[in-house]
């Protein structure tokens, strides 16, 4: 049963990865249909729920009922569900094996079920760039704005993060691979990645079997 988690800095081109290592492993894929999957359950605003999970902070979002916008004390005072729902999902899908799970802490919260955890970063320029060239003609931003947004949404992962983990985010120790996707060709790393991978859960299986 191989469970791959990856946590990624944003800009660093972890989503990529994730969705290539994938179809290069024969694996199922899951990243946003986890939010998904939990906005449709509580009719929640699928963008309040990915920013409350990757953060943790509930605070001054409007929540979705309906069609209507609103401030809810009553979700607000029992916020802790959606981590609970988030975490439950989460184990559901580890127990069926063979599977990637993008961001959500996963490397924590399924650490009993030892998996292979992943760490994508790059150097700055290399994540405003990358963020800059997959913008909508909507969603354009200088330089600046974008480096100022990138370290606000890594700051949350970060914060979340260490609610939940005594080993900080992005510290190596936590993971068993990290990489630097700075001036890197992620389709080309995708077989090699893929091909470490295989070999540690080979190995892990034969000292299970020992």
């Amino acid at each position: 049963m191989g469970i791959i988690t990856i946590s990624r800095e944003f800009g660093s081109g972890g989503r990529e990865l994730g969705k290539r290592l994938a179809d290069e492993l024969g694996y199922a894929y899951y990243d946003k249909e986890i939010v998904t999957a939990i906005a449709e359950k509580h009719q929640l605003n699928e963008h309040y729920v990915s920013y409350a999970l990757e953060s943790g902070n509930f605070r001054n979002f409007p929540v979705h009922f309906g069609r209507t916008f609103s401030y809810s004390p009553t979700l607000m005072a029992n916020e802790s569900k959606l981590f609970a729902e988030q975490n439950k999902l989460l184990k559901e899908i580890a127990a069926k094996g063979n599977c990637i799970i993008v961001g959500r802490a996963a490397d924590v919260i399924l650490r009993e079920h030892r998996p292979f955890n992943l760490f994508v970063y790059a150097d700055m320029p290399a994540k405003v760039q990358r963020c800059q060239e997959r913008a909508g003609e909507d969603e354009h931003m200088s330089a600046k704005a974008m480096e100022k947004q990138i370290k606000r949404i890594d700051a949350e992962r970060k914060r979340y993060h260490s609610m939940i983990s005594d080993i900080a985010w992005g510290d190596k120790r936590g993971y068993h691979l990290c990489i630097n996707t700075t001036e890197c060709d992620i389709k080309a790393i995708v077989p090699i990645v893929a091909s470490y991978i295989r070999q540690w859960m080979a190995e892990r299986k034969e000292a299970a079997v020992d």
